[in-house]
């Protein structure tokens, strides 16, 4: 690891060429730190504490991320907090609202500023793991001395930020190690928890924005477990999770149009489609078998309307059968 002298000219070194690496996210993140918030790397600079007020004012304003979070922290914080790793869950600025870590080590992360109230954008303490992830909208690890300020270069983090049921950023998942013996083939596995972690905790809030409808999870493998859509009971998609909208090209003006999710989920072009659409045609013949052809108690017990049910008649070509 390098030393805090050392830090800052590889800093002003870096930031000033323009080689590949010099065109890394960390890199453009330094140039942020530089240029847009005055920073300067050897200053020694610790997190904005908020005022308990300031503070309960931010928790309000997130209490419902925190609710769906805390479940999913304690997970987290059972597979890597006996390691020496502390776990935080940020506001959408970076303000941590809450935290899990071992007691015998709450002195140091204290001391380092990972504890609740403490602002850690990068405005405030420049190339970090919660402050870049949000300010990139993307996973980041900052391992020692890819952090902007030599004061922060002992640390190494994870950060994945955290999306609400209409895709805003709302939160980061931080997973912050001080060890000195932690090495840098460490970072991709805790990457890895950190951004499970957020994507458990985005189905945690869709699944609470969305209470009354059905959800339905989209068969792709290109795609966590939170690409989901909202259904409402007569086929209509009332919304769709960051990573549905980018599997199936949607946005906010579509959904507002009505798009029936039969429809959208048909379109998809790969062999899926079609499976799709033989399960959906078997498991509607098996439920007019059942109801002797009836469409009215069929539709009744499928929990969509007759309309909505003889729509599916006719695409799926049911007449007769």
């Amino acid at each position: 690891m390098l030393g805090s002298n050392q830090h800052a000219d590889k800093v002003y070194q870096l930031t000033q060429e323009k080689s590949a690496g010099a065109s890394s996210p960390i890199a453009a993140s330094w140039r942020r730190c530089l240029t847009r918030y005055g920073l300067t790397p050897e200053e020694k600079r610790d997190p904005h504490r908020l005022t308990e007020a300031e503070f309960q004012e931010v928790l309000g304003q997130s209490g419902h991320v925190v609710e769906e979070a805390s479940g999913e922290l304690d997970w987290l914080f059972g597979m890597v907090g006996r390691a020496g790793c502390c776990i935080v869950i940020t506001d959408s600025n970076g303000v941590v609202l809450d935290r899990r870590g071992v007691s015998g080590e709450d002195k140091e992360f204290r001391d380092l500023g990972l504890w609740t109230g403490a602002l850690w954008s990068e405005a405030s303490v420049g190339t970090n793991g919660i402050g870049t992830a949000l300010a990139d909208g993307r996973m980041v690890t900052v391992f020692r001395d890819q952090h902007f300020l030599s004061s922060n270069i002992g640390l190494s983090c994870a950060s994945a930020p955290v999306r609400d049921h209409v895709g805003r950023i709302v939160a980061a998942i931080d997973i912050s190690t001080a060890r000195r013996d932690a090495s840098e083939m460490i970072m991709p596995v805790l990457a890895q928890a950190a951004r499970d972690t957020a994507g458990r905790i985005e189905v945690n809030l869709f699944r609470r924005a969305y209470s009354r409808a059905r959800i339905v999870l989209l068969d792709s493998q290109s795609h966590s477990g939170s690409a989901l859509l909202a259904v409402d009971r007569d086929d209509m998609v009332l919304g769709a999770t960051r990573a549905a909208r980018l599997a199936l090209k949607i946005d906010d003006a579509m959904i507002q149009s009505g798009i029936p999710a039969s429809d959208i989920l048909s379109e998809s072009r790969d062999d899926r489609s079609a499976d799709l659409l033989a399960a959906e045609r078997a498991a509607l013949r098996r439920a007019l078998a059942r109801n002797n052809g009836n469409v009215s108690l069929t539709a009744q017990m499928l929990g969509i309307s007759r309309a909505t049910l003889h729509r599916k008649i006719n695409k799926l070509n049911l007449h007769g059968e």
